[in-house]
């Protein structure tokens, strides 16, 4: 998931609390969407408790569990491996764990993940996946994207005082010492990208001291000791740490703050020659779009709405018992190989005896809390001056982390009834901010989040709240995880990419954070690891 956002503030969490209205005195309807959170807590009910008989049996050669990118990526390297006994089991209704979609009042729009940068020099895996559905295609030795795929202009705007202004950057327009402090960033930046490799995936640059230094402090630390103090650059790298990370310059490491930058394009202050805008594939909704055509095939072999409760492995298989939601009853599954597609905090309590590599990573490990708002406008917004409407809208200084307009990638030729998608990423600036604000994503009702968007967003668009005629909200309490100082270091982390018997693991934690790329080369890697496995004891039993 990658948005944008600045953790909701004291006084305008109190702000926004005080102007909720009751149910009965709101002009629109809605609620929470997604599984209720009490179907992931059921594991740690289970775990003080002990489970029931399973109600039936099945075996498969290879059991997925999360069908999020990871595990998608994982059956579709499996699938062309040419393993075709494969299932996957999921706890939500559907598939793609933080890249779902979500469908109000006819228009398709994102319950998380909404745009994909165009895959770098390393990101093989992804460039493939996206040649095999036609959204790339090579043309004389460079990629060419369709442009139905590809984000249409204008792609971001900025709300600052009082008006629109073109790019998310904030102008230095007569302020010299922030153009300083912008091309000094710049050259740290580029200095950083010669002396220390980055890449995406992360696994492809190697870990050096230089490296292992940057991940010892936070962001803001490093941002201290270089003097690079200026409110409105901080702002910004603040807000790019909230985007990839969930939490702030505050919380994250100097490695994750720079690792932003460096493993994509640089940093160039705005009206530079070199500034060059990255391009970005997006759909209405989200990482959606590219998550049903990799579940597509494997319809009849996805099992949603289930549980993941134990698993236990044996010299010959693994068994895994899961609870069915919809038949209330908890099935055992038996496998041969099992790709574990799950955050390592919960991978290390399902395991009965998890590895000393999983105990010691999942400790490490702090997950960010989000809240995505999807708001029905049954009217175009009207909009202050300043740059035209675009795709990605931030305010300058917000609480929450802008929105994204679903109908941007429409062809219509007016403006009309729309979905606006509301991102607030609530990792904080520490931990007990973190934890906090996950107590109250459980603990409030919907209507408190959602008047706390209108609120928001009416700063720029003063006729929002009598044009929102429904907002349906989504809650992730562990989003995705925080790469804090130490985690992206972490030999544990490194350990558990190898196999450990008969399980492997797949998840985007192990690259220490949370985006689509990480996801899916750790997908296809266990994967392609499973698939060899299998093979392997084929032929020794051959």
């Amino acid at each position: 998931m990658r948005r944008r956002g600045l953790l909701l503030g004291g006084a305008l969490l109190a702000a926004g609390l005080g102007a909720c209205a009751r149910r009965d005195e709101l002009s629109y309807t809605g609620g929470w969407v997604g599984a209720d959170h009490e179907r992931g807590h059921r594991l740690r009910e289970t775990k003080s408790g002990a489970l029931s008989l399973p109600a039936l049996q099945r075996r498969t050669d290879v059991l997925i569990v999360g069908a999020g990118v990871a595990g998608l990526a994982a059956a579709r390297a499996l699938r062309r491996a040419g393993i075709d006994d494969v299932h996957l089991v999921e706890l939500e209704d559907g598939p793609g764990g933080n890249s779902r979609g979500h469908r109000l009042a006819g228009m398709a729009c994102p319950l998380g993940a909404h745009y994909l940068p165009l895959p770098g020099a390393h990101a093989h895996e992804v460039a493939e996946m996206l040649d095999e559905l036609g959204v790339r295609r090579s043309a004389h030795g460079r990629a060419v994207y369709d442009e139905r795929h590809l984000c249409h202009s204008p792609q971001e705007r900025l709300y600052i005082d009082g008006q629109w202004q073109d790019g998310l950057l904030p102008r230095a327009d007569g302020d010299g010492a922030l153009r300083t402090q912008y091309r000094g960033f710049g050259a740290a930046v580029e200095a950083a990208q010669r002396v220390t490799p980055f890449a995406m995936p992360t696994a492809r640059a190697p870990w050096t001291p230089q490296h292992a230094t940057l991940d010892a402090m936070t962001f803001a630390q490093w941002l201290d000791v270089q003097g690079l103090s200026h409110p409105k650059l901080r702002w910004y790298l603040d807000y790019c740490c909230r985007d990839d990370y969930g939490a702030g310059a505050a919380q994250v490491s100097a490695w994750a703050g720079l690792h932003y930058f460096a493993s994509r394009h640089g940093f160039h202050a705005p009206g530079d020659e070199q500034e060059d805008r990255d391009a970005v594939l997006t759909w209405p909704e989200g990482n959606a779009w590219l998550v049903e055509r990799l579940a597509s095939v494997h319809r009849d072999r996805l099992h949603t709405g289930r549980t993941a409760l134990r698993i236990s492995e044996t010299r010959h298989e693994v068994g895994v018992d899961v609870w069915s939601a919809a038949e209330q009853r908890t099935e055992r599954w038996i496998a041969r190989q099992l790709v574990l597609a799950l955050p390592l905090f919960v991978a290390h309590r399902l395991i009965d005896a998890p590895p000393a590599a999983l105990v010691q990573a999942a400790s490490r490990m702090r997950y960010a809390p989000w809240l995505v708002a999807n708001v029905h406008l049954d009217k175009p917004l009207t909009d202050r001056p300043g740059a035209a409407p675009s795709w990605d809208n931030v305010l300058y200084g917000s609480v929450g982390l802008g929105y994204v307009d679903a109908m941007h990638q429409s062809l219509r030729p007016h403006a009309g009834p729309t979905v606006i998608t509301a991102y607030r990423a609530l990792g904080g600036d520490a931990p007990a901010q973190s934890i906090a604000q996950r107590r109250r994503l459980l603990a409030e009702p919907w209507q408190a989040w959602a008047q706390e968007v209108v609120n928001e967003l009416s700063h720029a668009h003063p006729d929002l709240p009598r044009k929102a005629k429904q907002i349906d909200l989504m809650r992730y309490g562990h989003a995705m995880s925080i790469p804090a100082p130490g985690v992206r270091g972490s030999a544990a982390l490194r350990a558990l990419t190898a196999p450990l018997g008969r399980v492997h693991f797949a998840h985007s934690d192990l690259s220490g954070y949370s985006v689509f790329e990480e996801a899916f080369f750790h997908g296809q890697r266990a994967g392609l690891a499973a698939s060899a496995a299998l093979k392997s004891t084929a032929t020794m039993n051959g």
